[in-house]
């Protein structure tokens, strides 16, 4: 009954925006973006902040007429950042953290655009890498962490600003291909060509990106820093073989494939052979 029901939701905010199209292709536009760019859930609460950040030392930060909020459990000089995916916050490394923290390392995380108590509505990778950007120059981590979207913006991040502080970085279930997700959506509201192309342009002319270049896989070909790729065979989020694409295209990396974990990827093995890969000697 709920797939039916959700069946019915979809296909009906998409024939609502299709019939817009006709008459304001514009306006029509806009609204598929807006539903496509922002999160249903992962915001947070100052006051029912989850036990985990609330152990940590809150600090916002400001970029352009936004903020973010920085989460920081401190440790020595080596320093990690985390960075979450799609409609999550910071406290989604809860179940890591104690691992990390076995190296003594003073350990960063961050809500990204529209998340947790982070400011706006709209989540974009080049916006989320700018967060970044503003972390590592005040902290200088060695360490990147990302998870889904978050390891799609680390690899974003990396090869764009190419970071020298930066010497590891750990990608979990990450997309490649932005252009699945896209056409994902457009698939789910049966949207149009129209809307399909003026999403497309949107892009182009918002943020200098050319969708078919915009890969996981395009990224870490740019990327010099050794780097830490899982991916589940059994994520129906983000296919298996999204992980593999970028990976290849990886020179100085390692892949761990893992079942059984799904699209989160919390697990008390892949959380040590993380630790081995980011602090055991070679």
């Amino acid at each position: 009954m709920k797939k039916t029901l959700y069946f019915i939701f979809t296909k009906s905010i998409g024939l609502y925006i299709n019939a817009l199209s006709f008459v304001f292709p514009e306006k029509a536009t806009q609204l598929a973006y807006a539903l496509f760019s922002e999160p249903r859930i992962g915001k947070l609460s100052i006051d029912k902040l989850p036990k985990v950040l609330q152990e940590s030392e809150n600090e916002t930060f400001k970029h352009n007429d936004d903020h973010f909020q920085a989460y920081t459990w401190k440790g020595n000089e080596n320093t990690i950042l985390l960075v979450h995916g799609w409609e999550s916050n910071a406290s989604r490394w809860e179940n890591i953290i104690p691992y990390l923290q076995k190296s003594g390392s003073t350990i960063i995380a961050i809500d990204g655009p529209g998340h947790g108590l982070s400011s706006g509505k709209e989540f974009n990778i080049p916006q989320y890498a700018a967060f970044i950007d503003i972390v590592v120059q005040k902290f200088k981590p060695q360490h990147l962490i990302g998870h889904s979207l978050g390891g799609k913006t680390c690899l974003y991040y990396q090869s764009v600003y190419q970071n020298t502080a930066l010497k590891k970085m750990v990608i979990l279930g990450s997309p490649s291909d932005f252009n699945i997700i896209l056409n994902n959506y457009i698939a789910l509201l049966s949207l149009n060509t129209t809307i399909h192309k003026g999403l497309e342009s949107h892009y182009l002319t918002h943020f200098k990106l050319d969708l078919n270049l915009f890969s996981g896989q395009i990224f870490a070909s740019k990327i010099k820093i050794k780097g830490f790729i899982a991916h589940d065979t059994d994520d129906t989020v983000v296919l298996f073989k999204e992980g593999k694409k970028i990976a290849s295209n990886w020179n100085d990396s390692v892949f761990i494939e893992t079942k059984g974990l799904g699209h989160s990827m919390h697990d008390d093995e892949l959380y040590n052979k993380i630790f081995q890969f980011l602090f055991e000697a070679e």
